[in-house]
């Protein structure tokens, strides 16, 4: 069954609608220009409504050390996702000081940008598949657009990964479908305005996702 991760999540009835339709990692985004930004004391609270069994991360851009040991400290967190231009050694360092798993973003407009997946898994615990930004784009995701997914069709990496970009409940079944897929990412294609998250859209969603 492919799992799902609602991403951008930020009142405690969306991480409920979440959690009951059968998310397997739900996402809090640490990054203030981002519409899904939250506070750490509002991820805190979120955080511990989250059952054991499903996966919290921690969407960060380019953090210092600082904004991580802050987040760290205070969110029980599981996991933390990388989404900014941060290099192979950073990943090595993050994983080192805070012991926690550490899944990078990688950006695909074409083929070209395959190749940093393979230098990403060697050091990652997981790889999330994003559709990679305008040069000129504010948000380095979450912001509904997807790449061409044949460009990964049939790949297989040696560490877990995740597909984003662009994913809603309309297209994700098409997606698992032509990627192979066992993961899903989805953040602004289950809103009803930037930041704002849609009970029935993700609820809609994980359905889809999983087939149903």
């Amino acid at each position: 069954m492919t799992a799902v991760k609602i991403c951008g999540l930020s009142t405690d009835e969306s991480v409920a609608v979440a959690v009951d339709a059968g998310a397997r990692y739900t996402g809090f985004v640490f990054f203030e220009k981002s519409p899904r930004n939250v506070s750490i004391a509002q991820a805190r609270k979120l955080a511990l409504s989250v059952p054991a069994s499903v996966c919290k991360v921690a969407l960060t851009v380019n953090a210092t050390d600082a904004q991580l040991d802050a987040i760290t400290a205070d969110v029980p967190i599981d996991m933390l996702q990388l989404h900014g231009d941060e290099t192979p050694a950073r990943v090595i360092e993050v994983k080192a000081r805070y012991g926690l798993p550490v899944m990078k973003v990688i950006g695909v407009a074409d083929a070209g940008d395959l190749v940093a997946i393979d230098t990403y898994m060697r050091v990652s615990d997981q790889i999330l598949v994003d559709a990679k930004a305008a040069k000129d784009a504010v948000l380095p995701g979450g912001n509904g657009i997807s790449f061409d997914w044949r460009l990964i069709a049939g790949r297989r990496w040696a560490c877990p990964w995740m597909l984003a970009g662009g994913l809603t409940s309309e297209n994700v079944a098409e997606a698992v479908r032509l990627t192979g897929a066992t993961q899903v990412d989805v953040s602004s294609g289950v809103e009803s305005a930037p930041g704002v998250k849609d009970n029935a859209k993700i609820a809609a969603f994980i359905k889809a996702a999983q087939g149903e």
